[in-house]
């Protein structure tokens, strides 16, 4: 993926990526360029959000394993699904969610799905458990991004579709979810209390999840996961935190991230030395930003969240 730096100007926003090994805010140049990255921690984010909902392109297959984000041509308005319907005719990842159930896949996707991918089970603050598969290029970067406390890697599947037969059995016989809404991530980081209840919650359905694999004659090799340190100042019930008062996805805002889970962020605004506001900055993907010299509406800061 060729990035560049932003400036000033205006943006379609694509989302928090991890790909990098940190996060960063993956931007395409309004009207066209090449996509840029600003990174989230420590840098001040200063932006105006423009209206409507605009297409964020669309992925592509750069070898047999890997695949990069390329921004919409046009800088068109989104439709269904986030994209335009030229980039959605040329997604041939948007294919992978029905690869093991016989769909149709490009031969581009077949042999991405070729590939080693890893079974996961991560957990989140309010203690929800989800399953999910990761390729292996994408095994570190995946978890990542997902905004989640604990993790740990079951099995290393010789291929997609395997993978996600295993990823669909967990969820008949555990019920275990495949999907966790980013809402309830950011408002479960707000509401954290008991951050060891939330460990042993996710040991047990760790050891929930092996004995169902060894039902199946599939044996596990757990191996856990290591959050990324962006994160560790919102992975403890000792830092305060309090809910960003404001829509990040309408109007100005200013704000200085300092702790990342995801794309979820601890902030502090410009006049605000002490308390930290959590918001998602994953809510911008597929808005039209303008980077600038832009300040949050004037906030009332609690003393303590709780």
């Amino acid at each position: 993926m060729s990035v560049t730096r932003p400036t000033d100007g205006a943006y379609v926003c694509h989302g928090v990526t991890w790909a990098t090994g940190d996060p960063r805010l993956l931007l395409a140049p309004f009207p066209g360029g090449p996509l840029a990255y600003t990174e989230v921690l420590h840098h001040r984010l200063g932006y105006q959000v423009g209206s409507g909902r605009w297409c964020t392109g669309r992925y592509r297959f750069v070898d047999t394993v890997n695949v990069e984000a390329v921004a919409c041509p046009d800088r068109t308005g989104a439709e269904q699904g986030g994209q335009c319907g030229p980039c959605a005719s040329r997604d041939d990842f948007r294919f992978a969610h029905q690869f093991h159930q016989g769909a149709h896949a490009p031969n581009s996707l077949i042999m991405y799905m070729a590939q080693p991918h890893w079974l996961y089970l991560a957990t989140f603050a309010d203690g929800t458990t989800k399953v999910g598969t990761a390729a292996e290029p994408r095994r570190r970067s995946r978890l990542d991004e997902q905004g989640t406390l604990f993790a740990t890697y079951l099995v290393k599947s010789p291929d997609g579709r395997t993978v996600r037969h295993l990823e669909d059995a967990l969820t008949r016989r555990l019920g275990m979810t495949q999907t966790v809404r980013a809402a309830a991530k950011l408002r479960a980081l707000a509401e954290l209390r008991d951050l060891q209840a939330v460990r042993a919650g996710h040991e047990a359905d760790v050891a929930s999840a092996i004995a169902a694999l060894a039902d199946l004659d599939v044996p596990a090799v757990p191996e856990e996961w290591t959050p990324p340190a962006e994160g560790d100042r919102l992975r403890t019930v000792d830092t305060e935190r309090v809910m960003y008062p404001h829509d990040p996805r309408d109007g100005e805002h200013g704000v200085t991230p300092v702790a990342c889970v995801g794309s979820q962020v601890l902030a502090l605004l410009d006049d605000e030395a002490e308390a930290g506001y959590l918001l998602d900055l994953g809510t911008l993907k597929g808005r039209r930003i303008t980077l600038g010299p832009f300040a949050s509406p004037g906030t009332t800061v609690q003393a303590s969240l709780f």
